[in-house]
């Protein structure tokens, strides 16, 4: 469910941005995911571990309020369910940190190549 909430503003953004910045945003999608991978990779790395978030279900109990037929209230016992997301600290390997980093860096400097001639495309396929 999270995931969706966080996509649909970003559905919201893109429905009101032109073919030209449709485009883009289409073309650079995968050099920004590399670059913040990146960037967690060497936060971890200068940190020396990893934070990872985690969700927990917790079962709060409360007091609800009903309404009879005849319009009166009234109290009872209840219990809530709520989900919290919590940020733990995570051992990391740096060494597969270091070698993961490398890799990443590699594939975003293809990826930026890739996404500097789709830009000159969209620019070309949607002048403004």
């Amino acid at each position: 469910m999270r995931p969706a909430l966080i996509l649909l503003p970003l559905a919201v953004l893109a429905a009101c941005a032109s073919p030209r910045e449709q485009c883009i945003s289409s073309v650079t999608r995968d050099t920004k995911v590399l670059g913040a991978l990146i960037n967690e990779t060497r936060a971890n790395l200068s940190r020396g571990y990893a934070i990872e978030e985690r969700q927990e279900v917790r079962t709060v109990s409360d007091t609800c309020q009903g309404r009879n037929e005849d319009g009166s209230t009234f109290t009872f016992r209840c219990e809530e369910t709520d989900t919290f997301t919590t940020r733990v600290p995570v051992a990391i390997d740096l060494n597969a940190e270091r070698a993961k980093l490398a890799s990443l860096e590699e594939r975003f400097a293809q990826s930026q190549a890739t996404s500097n001639q789709g830009v000159a495309q969209c620019i070309a396929r949607h002048p403004e």
